[in-house]
């Protein structure tokens, strides 16, 4: 009767228990299968490491500061040194870059431009982060008539071209390195205050911030200590993606004659001579229109590959 009942069983589909065998725990293997703890900023830098493209563009805007920093400063040529019988000489191997209408070497030229170029791009846009974080955190904290106020005079300000407002400012300063800085962090903070704030208005509502409360912590350190860290991939993000146009305001406004004056040097100044060479030499606005848009594409390349790093959707959280 018992094999009978076995028999039909089998018929049925079931598995025999004969068929299973237990084995045990194997703690090794246990180990070796499970996952490393990451924090949050080793995560995104794993999957920074992991995109290809951010990557890459990484280690070129690294190697383009490497260059701006030494070339300048090993190079056997000086930046204003002329020499009559090299004037619009071709690429060769005494001038990698050729030379300018004056003999000037153009390999020393476009690095101390890009001194200047990305000195500028990035001290413009680490202020205006700055400030723009701080009051987009405040009055999106905060709120009530001091958020709709300054939420007026912001969207003011937006609806003005920031860089004829910047060619503005330029023509009232006067031209110079710390005059373009300020003209550019002037109207540039905008574009960060209002992220901040709308990441503000999400976070300021989680339970963390309740508990703070409860526990009487004050508001100024759930704005700085619990907040701000929590938004702080995003506008690292935000930081990277501004960074590309203010180096373009900078070419833009040297090469039309605000920006940057002579005899210093900057990759707008450099594409604002090449222009007058260009039948002669091409290559001399050929290399600082180069530089300026493999720059600018980097950066932005980069801060893609940052949002993705630092999206939680895409960590799983």
């Amino acid at each position: 009767m018992a094999e009978a009942v076995q028999t039909a069983k089998r018929r049925d589909g079931e598995i025999p228990k004969e068929k299973f065998r237990v084995v045990g725990k194997n703690i090794h293997k246990m180990d070796a299968l499970s996952r490393p703890s990451l924090s949050y900023w080793q995560d995104a830098w794993r999957r920074v490491k992991e995109n290809k493209v951010a990557s890459t563009c990484l280690i070129v805007i690294a190697v383009y500061i490497l260059l701006a920093i030494f070339v300048p400063v090993f190079s056997p040529y000086d930046m204003a040194q002329q020499d009559v019988s090299a004037m619009n000489q071709s690429p060769s191997a005494a001038h990698w870059f050729g030379a300018d209408a004056l003999g000037r070497d153009m390999f020393v030229r476009v690095w101390e431009g890009a001194r200047v170029s990305l000195t500028i791009g990035f001290v413009a846009a680490l202020i205006n982060a700055f400030v723009g974080t701080v009051i987009g955190c405040i009055i999106g904290y905060y709120g009530g008539a001091m958020d709709t106020l300054m939420m007026r005079v912001v969207d003011v300000l937006y609806g003005i071209p920031s860089l004829i407002v910047t060619m503005l400012i330029m023509i009232v300063l006067g031209r110079g390195v710390q005059c373009l800085i300020i003209a550019m962090v002037i109207v540039g903070w905008i574009g960060a205050c209002r992220f901040a704030r709308g990441q503000m208005l999400q976070l300021k509502n989680q339970d963390f911030v309740a508990a703070a409360k409860v526990l009487g912590v004050p508001n100024k350190t759930i704005i700085f200590r619990h907040i701000l860290p929590n938004m702080l991939g995003l506008l690292i993000t935000n930081l990277t993606l501004a960074i590309p146009g203010a180096i373009f305001s900078e070419a833009f406004l040297s090469f039309i004659g605000l920006g940057i004056a002579p005899p210093a040097s900057s990759w707008g100044i450099l594409a604002k001579d090449g222009i007058a060479a260009l039948r002669v030499a091409p290559e001399q606005l050929f290399f600082p229109a180069f530089f300026v848009c493999t720059t600018m594409l980097a950066m932005n390349l980069l801060g893609d590959g940052l949002r993705d790093a630092f999206d939680p959707r895409l960590r799983g959280i």
